[in-house]
Protein backbone atom coordinates (compact mmCIF):
# COMPACT_ATOMS: atom_id res chain seq x y z
CA UNK A 1 0.00 0.00 0.00
CA UNK A 2 2.79 2.05 0.30
CA UNK A 3 4.69 1.75 -2.22
CA UNK A 4 1.38 2.55 -4.33
CA UNK A 5 0.73 5.87 -2.80
CA UNK A 6 4.79 6.10 -3.59
CA UNK A 7 3.90 5.54 -7.05
CA UNK A 8 0.61 7.63 -7.04
CA UNK A 9 2.51 11.23 -6.20
CA UNK A 10 4.85 10.14 -8.47
CA UNK A 11 4.38 12.74 -11.65
CA UNK A 12 4.93 10.01 -14.29
CA UNK A 13 3.69 7.36 -13.20
CA UNK A 14 0.29 9.10 -12.66
CA UNK A 15 0.49 10.43 -15.82
CA UNK A 16 0.85 7.11 -17.59
CA UNK A 17 -2.19 5.80 -14.98
CA UNK A 18 -4.56 8.69 -15.86
CA UNK A 19 -3.90 8.17 -19.65
CA UNK A 20 -4.54 4.55 -19.85
CA UNK A 21 -7.65 4.71 -17.40
CA UNK A 22 -9.44 8.28 -18.39
CA UNK A 23 -11.27 6.73 -21.70
CA UNK A 24 -12.93 3.78 -19.51
CA UNK A 25 -13.83 6.27 -17.08
CA UNK A 26 -15.15 9.02 -18.97
CA UNK A 27 -17.71 6.75 -21.00
CA UNK A 28 -18.50 4.94 -17.69
CA UNK A 29 -19.54 8.32 -16.03
CA UNK A 30 -21.58 9.83 -19.42
CA UNK A 31 -23.79 6.24 -19.42
CA UNK A 32 -24.82 6.61 -15.50
CA UNK A 33 -25.46 10.39 -16.16
CA UNK A 34 -27.68 9.66 -18.87
CA UNK A 35 -29.13 6.76 -17.03
CA UNK A 36 -29.87 8.26 -13.71
CA UNK A 37 -31.38 11.86 -15.24
CA UNK A 38 -33.22 10.41 -17.66
CA UNK A 39 -34.78 7.73 -15.53
CA UNK A 40 -35.69 10.67 -13.28
CA UNK A 41 -36.87 13.00 -15.40
CA UNK A 42 -38.90 10.74 -17.87
CA UNK A 43 -39.67 7.75 -15.82
CA UNK A 44 -40.26 8.97 -11.77
CA UNK A 45 -43.46 9.95 -10.48
CA UNK A 46 -44.59 13.37 -10.11
CA UNK A 47 -44.15 15.19 -6.42
CA UNK A 48 -47.67 15.14 -4.56
CA UNK A 49 -46.38 18.47 -3.39
CA UNK A 50 -44.28 20.26 -5.94
CA UNK A 51 -45.42 18.18 -8.80
CA UNK A 52 -42.58 17.63 -11.94
CA UNK A 53 -40.44 21.01 -11.04
CA UNK A 54 -39.08 18.82 -8.40
CA UNK A 55 -37.01 16.91 -11.51
CA UNK A 56 -34.53 19.51 -11.52
CA UNK A 57 -33.27 17.70 -8.18
CA UNK A 58 -31.67 14.77 -10.66
CA UNK A 59 -29.17 17.51 -11.63
CA UNK A 60 -29.42 20.41 -8.88
CA UNK A 61 -27.78 17.92 -5.77
CA UNK A 62 -25.40 16.29 -7.32
CA UNK A 63 -24.06 19.00 -8.57
CA UNK A 64 -24.14 20.44 -5.15
CA UNK A 65 -22.68 17.17 -3.46
CA UNK A 66 -19.93 17.31 -5.61
CA UNK A 67 -19.09 20.76 -5.01
CA UNK A 68 -18.72 20.42 -1.55
CA UNK A 69 -16.65 17.53 -2.13
CA UNK A 70 -14.57 18.69 -3.85
CA UNK A 71 -13.66 21.18 -1.48
CA UNK A 72 -13.24 18.76 1.62
CA UNK A 73 -10.80 16.99 -0.89
CA UNK A 74 -8.85 19.82 -1.44
CA UNK A 75 -8.70 20.79 2.02
CA UNK A 76 -7.08 17.30 2.67
CA UNK A 77 -4.21 17.94 -0.30
CA UNK A 78 -4.01 21.24 1.32
CA UNK A 79 -3.20 19.95 4.87
CA UNK A 80 -0.75 17.43 2.82
CA UNK A 81 1.12 19.50 1.29
CA UNK A 82 1.70 21.96 4.25
CA UNK A 83 3.01 18.91 6.10
CA UNK A 84 4.62 16.49 3.22
CA UNK A 85 5.36 19.10 0.87
CA UNK A 86 4.12 16.90 -2.19
CA UNK A 87 3.52 18.23 -5.22
CA UNK A 88 0.76 16.13 -6.50
CA UNK A 89 -1.25 17.76 -3.68
CA UNK A 90 -0.86 21.03 -5.35
CA UNK A 91 -1.43 20.03 -8.85
CA UNK A 92 -4.77 18.16 -7.42
CA UNK A 93 -5.97 22.04 -5.66
CA UNK A 94 -4.99 23.81 -9.16
CA UNK A 95 -7.22 21.66 -10.99
CA UNK A 96 -10.18 20.73 -8.95
CA UNK A 97 -10.80 24.49 -8.08
CA UNK A 98 -12.49 24.92 -11.95
CA UNK A 99 -14.59 21.75 -11.79
CA UNK A 100 -15.66 23.11 -8.27
CA UNK A 101 -16.28 26.17 -9.24
CA UNK A 102 -18.18 25.01 -12.46
CA UNK A 103 -20.57 22.98 -9.83
CA UNK A 104 -21.22 25.10 -7.44
CA UNK A 105 -22.16 27.66 -10.18
CA UNK A 106 -24.80 24.62 -11.69
CA UNK A 107 -25.87 24.14 -7.94
CA UNK A 108 -26.82 27.91 -7.18
CA UNK A 109 -28.69 27.84 -10.92
CA UNK A 110 -30.33 25.00 -10.64
CA UNK A 111 -31.51 25.64 -7.37
CA UNK A 112 -32.73 29.52 -8.65
CA UNK A 113 -34.30 27.96 -11.34
CA UNK A 114 -36.11 25.41 -8.64
CA UNK A 115 -36.54 27.88 -6.26
CA UNK A 116 -38.27 30.35 -8.62
CA UNK A 117 -41.75 28.57 -8.61
CA UNK A 118 -41.33 27.17 -5.13
CA UNK A 119 -40.06 29.86 -2.97
CA UNK A 120 -41.82 32.56 -5.64
CA UNK A 121 -38.32 33.87 -6.18
CA UNK A 122 -34.83 33.16 -7.57
CA UNK A 123 -33.01 34.25 -4.79
CA UNK A 124 -33.31 34.74 -1.31
CA UNK A 125 -30.35 35.44 1.00
CA UNK A 126 -30.81 32.04 2.96
CA UNK A 127 -28.05 30.28 4.74
CA UNK A 128 -27.49 27.51 2.66
CA UNK A 129 -27.42 29.61 -0.55
CA UNK A 130 -25.49 32.24 0.98
CA UNK A 131 -23.22 29.91 2.52
CA UNK A 132 -22.85 28.13 -1.30
CA UNK A 133 -21.98 31.49 -2.83
CA UNK A 134 -19.40 32.13 -0.11
CA UNK A 135 -17.94 28.38 -1.63
CA UNK A 136 -18.01 29.53 -5.49
CA UNK A 137 -16.47 33.33 -4.33
CA UNK A 138 -13.66 30.49 -2.75
CA UNK A 139 -13.10 28.66 -5.45
CA UNK A 140 -13.26 31.83 -8.13
CA UNK A 141 -10.65 33.60 -5.28
CA UNK A 142 -8.21 30.55 -5.51
CA UNK A 143 -8.46 30.06 -9.20
CA UNK A 144 -7.15 34.14 -9.39
CA UNK A 145 -4.71 33.14 -6.89
CA UNK A 146 -2.71 30.68 -8.62
CA UNK A 147 -2.19 33.17 -11.38
CA UNK A 148 -1.28 35.75 -9.01
CA UNK A 149 2.71 34.71 -8.25
CA UNK A 150 5.58 34.04 -10.31
CA UNK A 151 7.19 31.55 -8.41
CA UNK A 152 5.21 28.02 -7.74
CA UNK A 153 5.79 27.41 -4.49
CA UNK A 154 4.77 30.53 -3.07
CA UNK A 155 1.39 29.72 -4.83
CA UNK A 156 1.05 26.29 -4.16
CA UNK A 157 1.81 28.15 -0.37
CA UNK A 158 -0.56 30.47 -0.34
CA UNK A 159 -3.45 28.95 -2.31
CA UNK A 160 -2.77 25.53 0.54
CA UNK A 161 -3.44 28.18 3.51
CA UNK A 162 -6.55 29.99 1.56
CA UNK A 163 -8.14 26.52 1.07
CA UNK A 164 -7.94 25.11 4.27
CA UNK A 165 -9.13 28.87 5.98
CA UNK A 166 -12.19 28.31 3.58
CA UNK A 167 -12.82 24.85 4.90
CA UNK A 168 -14.53 26.71 7.80
CA UNK A 169 -17.47 27.53 5.55
CA UNK A 170 -18.07 23.60 4.70
CA UNK A 171 -20.13 22.87 7.83
CA UNK A 172 -21.66 25.93 7.73
CA UNK A 173 -23.09 24.85 4.27
CA UNK A 174 -23.92 21.08 5.48
CA UNK A 175 -25.48 22.68 9.05
CA UNK A 176 -27.18 26.07 8.15
CA UNK A 177 -30.35 24.02 7.37
CA UNK A 178 -30.30 23.32 11.25
CA UNK A 179 -28.63 26.13 12.73
CA UNK A 180 -31.20 28.30 11.28
CA UNK A 181 -34.73 29.13 10.23
CA UNK A 182 -34.18 28.85 6.10
CA UNK A 183 -36.41 28.11 3.30
CA UNK A 184 -33.82 25.64 2.22
CA UNK A 185 -35.30 22.19 3.12
CA UNK A 186 -33.12 19.79 5.55
CA UNK A 187 -31.09 17.26 3.78
CA UNK A 188 -33.56 14.45 1.98
CA UNK A 189 -30.64 11.95 2.21
CA UNK A 190 -28.91 11.43 5.95
CA UNK A 191 -26.67 8.15 6.82
CA UNK A 192 -29.81 6.76 8.61
CA UNK A 193 -32.02 6.63 5.49
CA UNK A 194 -34.31 8.95 3.41
CA UNK A 195 -37.63 10.70 3.69
CA UNK A 196 -37.98 10.16 -0.53
CA UNK A 197 -39.81 7.92 -2.52
CA UNK A 198 -37.31 4.54 -3.77
CA UNK A 199 -38.70 5.28 -7.36
CA UNK A 200 -36.92 8.79 -7.12
CA UNK A 201 -34.43 8.11 -4.74
CA UNK A 202 -33.14 5.37 -6.79
CA UNK A 203 -32.48 7.37 -9.99
CA UNK A 204 -31.02 9.78 -7.61
CA UNK A 205 -28.51 7.82 -6.13
CA UNK A 206 -27.25 6.82 -10.27
CA UNK A 207 -27.02 10.43 -11.03
CA UNK A 208 -25.15 11.55 -8.19
CA UNK A 209 -22.86 8.41 -8.55
CA UNK A 210 -23.00 9.71 -12.46
CA UNK A 211 -21.49 13.14 -11.39
CA UNK A 212 -19.00 12.24 -9.02
CA UNK A 213 -17.98 9.53 -11.52
CA UNK A 214 -17.44 12.23 -14.47
CA UNK A 215 -15.23 14.86 -11.99
CA UNK A 216 -12.91 11.62 -11.21
CA UNK A 217 -12.24 11.90 -15.09
CA UNK A 218 -12.19 15.30 -15.92
CA UNK A 219 -9.99 15.51 -12.97
CA UNK A 220 -7.69 13.04 -13.98
CA UNK A 221 -7.13 14.86 -17.34
CA UNK A 222 -6.74 18.06 -15.67
CA UNK A 223 -4.09 16.82 -13.53
CA UNK A 224 -2.45 15.66 -16.65
CA UNK A 225 -2.47 19.01 -18.02
CA UNK A 226 -0.75 20.64 -14.80
CA UNK A 227 1.75 17.75 -14.70
CA UNK A 228 3.09 18.60 -18.46
CA UNK A 229 2.75 22.78 -17.41
CA UNK A 230 5.04 21.82 -14.58
CA UNK A 231 7.59 18.84 -16.27
CA UNK A 232 7.78 19.97 -19.45
CA UNK A 233 11.20 20.25 -19.39
CA UNK A 234 11.47 16.84 -18.07
CA UNK A 235 12.68 14.09 -20.08
CA UNK A 236 10.13 11.61 -19.60
CA UNK A 237 7.46 14.60 -20.87
CA UNK A 238 9.44 14.85 -24.06
CA UNK A 239 9.51 10.99 -24.62
CA UNK A 240 5.55 11.22 -24.47
CA UNK A 241 5.33 13.72 -26.86
CA UNK A 242 7.68 11.91 -29.44
CA UNK A 243 6.14 9.01 -29.06
CA UNK A 244 3.20 10.94 -30.04
CA UNK A 245 4.60 11.70 -33.22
Amino acid sequence: MRQFFSQLISFPYFFKLAQLSFPYIFVISIFVILLGVSWGVFFSPSDATQGDVYRIIYIHVPAASVAQSIYYTMVVASITYLIWRIKMASVFMISMAPLGALFTFLALFTGAVWGQPTWGTWWVWDARLTSTLILLILYLAIISLFSSFDRRDSTDQAVSIIVLIGGINLPIIKLSVEWWNTLHQSASITLSGSSIDNEMLIPLLISILGFYIYVTAIGMRRMQIEIIKREISHNWVKTIFQEKR
